[in-house]
């Protein structure tokens, strides 16, 4: 018995439809069984237990950098909250002159 699908092409571009297919349902399966791979590691005790020892000697590695980082963030949302304010009081003194010259005339 003959294929159905063998011969048919898909947007003509030469790609049989069962390729694709066959493609398709491998990319799914192998889905499928990585998330249970990885369900059963991280439930495992010693995967969670390396993978704190790992992150530990990372953030120890790098702390400076990072105590940097931290502090560049912290002072540049200090000086943008400041300019948010300038541009706030602006606007209500922009506002309270507008009604001043609108009252007065």
């Amino acid at each position: 018995m003959k294929c159905p699908m063998k011969g048919m092409t898909h947007g003509g571009e030469g790609h049989s439809v069962a390729k694709m297919a066959t493609g398709v349902m491998a990319a799914s399966a192998g889905k499928h069984a990585s998330k249970g791979i990885m369900s059963k590691l991280s439930r495992h005790p010693l995967v969670l237990i390396s993978l704190g020892a790992v992150a530990g000697y990372m953030i120890h590695k790098y702390r400076k950098q990072i105590v940097s980082g931290a502090t560049d963030i912290g002072d540049k949302s200090k000086d943008f909250v400041m300019q948010q304010k300038e541009n706030l009081e602006d606007i209500v003194a922009e506002v309270k002159q507008s009604d001043e010259d609108s009252s007065t005339s």
